[in-house]
């Protein structure tokens, strides 16, 4: 985590209505391993975004999309992204997406506010993501990759898709060097928080079954806008 994220450690009973009034102020949580019950409230004082006018799709990365090498889909196995997402990883032994993680995240997916994107490879799942939708904000909470490239090609139809349906904001949370390539940056707590108040009362929508012909012409249209 970049920064010094203020956490606090009060118990309450946390449910899935509670998650979203808590992302509506800013605040997401986290647990502290993989098998603690325990989860904690982070706020940071730099925050992660991902400007959907200024994604960077490098043209090596727009060929493999466009080559349909992948197939990709959406809210299609939101319970198995959401637990790949959960396995150790190169360089990443332990996870913060413990149990009660997934189960309350599955809840926000059955209410329509958590969505997948999933994508395959000869009918394997080998990259995807998921994430929350309040409003015109996105939060983007994890990636998974089982293939090269595939979590690269999942971050790219997600901008897509919040292009198409309006969106004002992608949250990252933190920036890594992975998602610096594409352009995140990081603004402060009180920038964030403005930007934040604007996109929740957007109207916009996801995008659960775009036009093929559309998707495919955002994506042409994210690779010419990173030339």
């Amino acid at each position: 985590m970049l920064g010094a994220p203020r956490v606090s450690r009060r118990h309450v009973e946390i449910t899935a209505d509670l998650i979203l009034r808590a992302y509506h102020l800013g605040l997401f949580p986290m647990a502290e391993t993989r098998e603690t019950d325990r989860l904690v409230w982070l706020d940071p004082e730099k925050r992660g975004i991902l400007p959907l006018d200024g994604f960077h799709l490098p043209r090596r990365l727009l060929r493999t999309i466009l080559s349909d090498r992948f197939e990709v889909s959406a809210n299609e196995n939101f319970a198995a992204v959401i637990a790949a997402c959960a396995e150790p990883a190169p360089g990443r032994q332990d996870t913060w997406i413990n149990p009660t993680i997934e189960r309350l995240f599955t809840e926000l997916h059955h209410a329509g506010h958590a969505h997948s994107i999933e994508v395959w490879q000869d009918d394997a799942l080998v990259g995807g993501l998921y994430g929350v939708s309040l409003g015109g904000a996105f939060f983007g909470e994890s990636m998974f990759n089982r293939a090269r490239d595939a979590s690269k090609v999942a971050l790219a139809h997600l901008v897509a898709r919040l292009r198409l349906g309006g969106y004002r904001l992608l949250d990252t949370q933190f920036v890594t060097s992975h998602l610096s390539q594409f352009g995140a940056i990081e603004v402060p707590r009180a920038s964030y928080k403005s930007m934040l108040e604007q996109a929740v009362m957007a109207n916009s929508h996801w995008p659960s079954a775009p036009d093929a012909n559309l998707l495919r012409a955002e994506l042409r249209l994210l690779g010419e806008d990173a030339t």
